[in-house]
């Protein structure tokens, strides 16, 4: 990576943040498995559902893409012991249009088995939430069973952006684009993005910043699809995003500590502007 590219990658800040990010960089350089094998298993796997095509689907209303997540480095412990597949039927039972789910196992406590039990579960698509820092990552997202994976603007090169980005169209994926100000916004359309997420959250400090998103949605261009994620509490939340001009929003912790997961999810679908 030269300083070019190195200026990018926020992450370089010492933080457990950096380490999960460089955890991830050790085991892609030191997985072996032969990338064009792993591109015929991608191309294999059975039709995706469509993650772009469900979020536009619908009524005028805000489209939810509701996610499952054990816990957070930030929060610690949130639903350690979810069953996937009984939350993926809430979030679905609720007018979820998407899923995410985590795989991170060391940091969220996510696995491989949890978005395919969540998947299994309903006939909604899934975005697997993990940090995106190779060939063998796109791939494995794939094969795994997800429908559209996350490539974090702030975590890559452009260079592996546009090329990850490439590979996922190119093995079925959707791809969403995780940005978080002006200039990533500028990076990820220039990577060919047509659905970009803005994280309301700071990946260093992990304070929300609602302005941020309100300002970076009415930048995003009106063919691309806008998602806001993290910090969305509730319905007055989510309604000032939908006025801001996204059209999804991405929410874990409200619903996978609500009481009831199903209701949580129906008061933001029925969000419209």
């Amino acid at each position: 990576m030269d300083l070019e590219d190195e200026r990018y990658c926020r992450w370089r800040v010492t933080t457990y943040l950096d380490k999960i990010l460089a955890a991830h960089r050790r085991a892609a350089a030191a997985d072996e498995r032969a990338v064009d094998e792993l591109v015929k298993q991608a191309l294999a796997a059975p039709p995706a559902r469509g993650f772009a095509r469900a979020l536009l689907g619908g009524n005028a209303g805000l489209a939810v893409i509701a996610e499952v997540k054990r816990r957070s480095p930030s929060k610690g412990a949130l639903n350690i012991e979810l069953d996937p597949a009984t939350m993926a039927r809430a979030y679905a039972d609720g007018g979820a249009s998407c899923l995410s789910v985590l795989t991170d196992v060391d940091h969220f406590g996510g696995s491989a088995a949890d978005l395919q039990q969540a998947r299994a579960a309903v006939g909604i698509p899934v975005l697997r939430k993990d940090f995106t820092v190779s060939e063998h990552d796109v791939c494995d997202a794939r094969i795994m069973g997800a429908d559209c994976v996350l490539l974090i603007a702030a975590a890559l090169t452009d260079e592996e952006l546009r090329r990850f980005h490439g590979l996922a169209l190119e093995v079925g994926l959707d791809v969403l684009v995780e940005i978080h100000d002006e200039a990533e916004l500028e990076r990820a359309l220039n990577a060919g993005a047509s659905m970009i997420g803005v994280n309301q959250r700071d990946l260093v400090t992990f304070e929300v910043d609602h302005e941020r998103a309100r300002r970076m949605g009415g930048l995003i261009p009106a063919s691309v699809i806008s998602v806001a994620e993290s910090g969305v509490r509730g319905a007055d939340d989510a309604r000032a995003l939908r006025e801001a001009g996204y059209r999804a929003v991405l929410v874990g912790e409200s619903l996978v500590t609500a009481s009831d997961p199903a209701a949580a999810v129906s008061a933001l679908r029925g969000v419209r502007a």
